[in-house]
């Protein structure tokens, strides 16, 4: 879409500004080498690629209601991409993932930094995602903003930030079972990504522009959650059938890391016995070699999951685009029609 890539360059921009201004801002060390480097890094990750949707869907939210520039969404943008900076560095330690945005994730380049320390390259990892939380917090806090309407936007923000962290430990708690059902999957989509990559968004934009999302809340959850659940069966999709090109990190990192993610979880449904061996054995080994990881597309293709996978996608794509039906009638209809497209576009890029 268009729209998502303006956002994009508009974003961009004031994001490198924030950095450039970051290290003038915070008192930091004078003797320190590891916080200047760890900002640098937090620069680099954040500026290095990603689609920039959670922006756009904030500034897309304001325009449910104006058309004109509003004050105040920059800030709330600038705490939702560096909530997101956070979740990517911790999921990168968590998963033990070498890549991120087609470079090295936080934690793989401070391990390269020190070969000797593991446990000092782990530490700084850990410090870098906290430290990206605390200042999602602060750009709001800072904001040229009404203390009322400073006070909603965090509250909004550390409630979403809150209910992702309870995702990512529900997360790991799937990885316990042997074939997660459908409603565990669901549950862990909607609290790890849906809410703070969505429905956050979603709440934070609207309140920039002086409307209450409260009324609509019921409506907005739902297509938060039917979107998030359609985009991350993609993202699962892609990770299994998809290619390097496609992902810019390595395919079949959900089964290197064990996640037994919609894509995994649908493979050892409908396999069998020996191929379900197969599965489970390269499942969180991180040496896992392209070969099984082939084996693995193959048996899921043999069974159509596929196929499966396209076909719930869509449906929670149409699902959520039919939710936009349901948004109150004053709210304009160019942004309400960007949101129904949202979800459709997601999936139609598949093709």
């Amino acid at each position: 879409m268009r729209r998502v890539d303006g956002h994009r360059r508009r974003f961009d921009a004031h994001f490198e500004a924030y950095f450039d201004s970051l290290a003038r801002h915070i008192d930091t060390p004078p003797m320190s080498r590891f916080t200047p480097r760890c900002l640098e890094l937090l620069r680099d990750l954040s500026l290095r690629g990603g689609n920039r949707l959670r922006v756009a869907l904030l500034y897309e939210a304001a325009r449910l209601v104006t058309g004109g520039d509003v004050p105040g969404l920059e800030p709330a943008a600038l705490s939702v991409e560096l909530l997101q900076t956070h979740g990517l560095i911790h999921d990168d330690i968590i998963d033990d993932s070498p890549v991120r945005r087609g470079g090295p994730s936080t934690y793989y380049a401070y391990r390269d930094e020190h070969p000797d320390r593991p446990r000092t390259a782990l530490g700084l990892a850990v410090l870098a995602g906290d430290l990206a939380a605390f200042l999602s917090v602060r750009v709001l806090l800072d904001a040229d903003l009404p203390v009322e309407l400073r006070q909603s936007l965090m509250d909004a923000h550390l409630r979403a930030a809150t209910e992702t962290v309870t995702g990512q430990v529900v997360d790991l708690e799937r990885d316990l079972h042997a074939v997660p059902g459908e409603d565990l999957l669901h549950t862990v989509t909607d609290f790890k990504s849906a809410r703070y990559s969505i429905l956050a968004p979603l709440r934070m934009g609207l309140l920039v522009v002086g409307e209450d999302p409260a009324p609509y809340d019921r409506t907005l959850s739902r297509y938060a959650r039917l979107a998030g659940i359609g985009g991350q069966l993609r993202d699962d999709y892609l990770d299994l059938f998809g290619t390097e090109e496609t992902q810019a990190k390595s395919t079949g990192s959900d089964i290197r890391s064990g996640r037994r993610s919609y894509a995994v979880s649908a493979v050892l449904a409908a396999a069998t016995q020996d191929e379900s061996d197969l599965v489970e054995s390269a499942l969180g080994d991180p040496r896992c070699p392209d070969e099984t990881i082939e084996c693995v597309r193959a048996i899921a293709r043999r069974h159509g999951v596929d196929d499966r996978l396209r076909a719930d996608m869509r449906r929670h794509a149409e699902a959520a685009a039919a939710e936009t039906d349901r948004w109150p009638c004053h709210w304009r209809p160019e942004a309400v029609g960007f949101f129904r497209q949202l979800p459709l576009w997601a999936v139609s890029r598949l093709a």
